[in-house]
């Protein structure tokens, strides 16, 4: 009598254990889908409730040049819980809206694309939110701090508008 199992029996067990595995990678990808489709979903509510006029950055910069103004740039990813509180608490308050209005053109550049790839090669931007001011001809003045609260943001702008002179 031997004591190995039988390829009989070992046949059975290696199905169940493919089986298992693919169940797994299955429901892996499928999590993972839904949770970016989720939170891309609730990044676009929030980008919209701002009532910004949002650009890209190239578009930014000529009405910049035009309007004699600076380009606040947000480097965001659609999908980012840390971005859409931004949106959410400092994008959609008056007071943060009637600064970039009087004294910037807005940007938002995303993270996973095309633009997004160039705008973390030329600022070295590592991580996102970053917010960037920049002057009409594409130079990095600033990078502001990631506040939460709109009147120091809106003081932290009110303090790069003077101190730049146009």
């Amino acid at each position: 009598m031997s004591i190995h199992p039988s390829k009989q029996t070992q046949r059975p067990l290696l199905q169940k254990f493919g089986i298992g595995c693919a169940v797994i990678v299955v429901l892996s990808v499928a999590g993972y889908w839904v949770n970016k489709t989720v939170q891309s979903y609730l990044g676009q509510s929030a980008i919209a409730a701002t009532g910004l006029d949002i650009m890209s950055l190239h578009n930014a910069l000529e009405a910049a040049k035009s309007s004699q103004k600076l380009v606040l740039a947000d480097m965001s990813a659609i999908w980012c819980p840390t971005c859409r509180r931004l949106d959410k608490e400092i994008f959609s308050s008056e007071i943060v809206k009637a600064q970039i209005q009087q004294n910037y053109v807005f940007a938002r550049i995303e993270y996973e694309t095309p633009e997004g790839l160039d705008f973390r090669n030329t600022y070295d931007v590592v991580g996102f939110p970053t917010l960037l001011v920049l002057d009409d001809n594409a130079n990095k003045l600033v990078q502001l701090p990631l506040v939460f609260e709109p009147q120091e943001f809106t003081n932290n702008l009110q303090k790069v508008s003077k101190a730049v002179s146009y």
